[in-house]
């Protein structure tokens, strides 16, 4: 089976796809477009994409694609604990020279008072992923400069960890979903904290109490959403689909029915399954 993972090497959604499927051929992508038009595309039979940190937020991307590609379905949730580290090139012996550090953007703004007050003066420049600005460290070792990235891609490029858990967030995660064409849920012997439902809802046409009307459909069940999210349409101002997560099986036939009763009243429901969450190490 060939799973495709945002990558490059040593990214955090690599850690996470060899952990979910450790024995499967992985292919790197190099962005989340690709790894959706890889399933469309028939090239793989699952993807592995980020989905949100809990600090920096919601993937934006991964939920426009999702609700841009009704074929593809989520086939389970992975939360991995997030750890940042500075290194350099073992040829540098120290961290009072580092002319320049680099990073992902979001793994900058993660460590952004620790690399604030250790290292004031030098400037942070965002790179494509954190994996990659420890590449670029790795091959340019007559450069002082350092990269923020994970403990596998320090040993995969052979650099030296000069400062250790820099995040400024103890509790930093990132929630991973496992997306496909499949309509069935994907299960594992990994620790999983539960099962919940993810749905993409679109409102009847714009009116005063839409989207109370389609939360009462949830409330009165009993229905226990953990998420909702708003996200545009692209099309005009004031249009958004909605992300909604339902805590729970979905076999209870008052939850089937639910999907029934919001499009009786008029909003578009994608259904993108019922499945596992999974509790990864990092």
């Amino acid at each position: 089976m060939k799973i495709a993972f945002l990558g490059p090497e040593a990214s955090f959604t690599q850690l996470t796809a060899t952990q979910l499927f450790p024995n499967e051929e992985l292919i790197p992508k190099a962005n989340i477009l690709d790894c959706f038009l890889a399933i469309q595309n028939n090239e793989v039979d699952k993807a592995v994409v980020p989905l949100e940190n809990s600090i920096e937020g919601t993937v934006s991307m991964t939920l426009d694609y999702l609700y841009q590609t009704p074929e593809i379905r989520v086939e389970a949730e992975a939360v991995m604990p997030i750890a940042h580290h500075l290194m350099i090139h073992p040829s540098n012996d120290n961290d009072n020279t580092i002319e320049k550090i680099y990073s992902h953007p979001q793994a900058l703004a993660q460590s952004f008072h620790s690399l604030n007050k250790n290292y004031p003066d030098v400037p942070k420049q965002e790179f494509a992923s954190t994996a990659a600005a420890a590449k670029r460290v790795s091959e340019n070792p007559d450069r002082k400069i350092a990269a923020v990235a994970n403990k596998f891609a320090a040993e995969l490029y052979g650099l030296k960890i000069i400062n250790d858990n820099i995040h400024d967030v103890e509790e930093n995660h990132t929630r991973f979903i496992v997306i496909s064409k499949s309509e069935e849920s994907f299960d594992s012997d990994l620790n999983s904290s539960g099962k919940k439902t993810g749905l993409l809802i679109t409102l009847p046409q714009d009116h005063a109490g839409g989207l109370h009307q389609v939360l009462s459909v949830f409330a009165w069940r009993n229905m226990n959403l953990s998420k909702i999210e708003s996200r545009t349409l692209k099309t005009k101002l004031g249009n958004y689909f909605f992300f909604v997560t339902v805590v729970g099986s979905w076999d209870d036939v008052l939850y089937v029915n639910s999907i029934d009763e919001l499009r009786a009243i008029g909003a578009d429901v994608k259904f993108l399954g019922n499945y596992k969450e999974f509790l990864l190490e990092s």
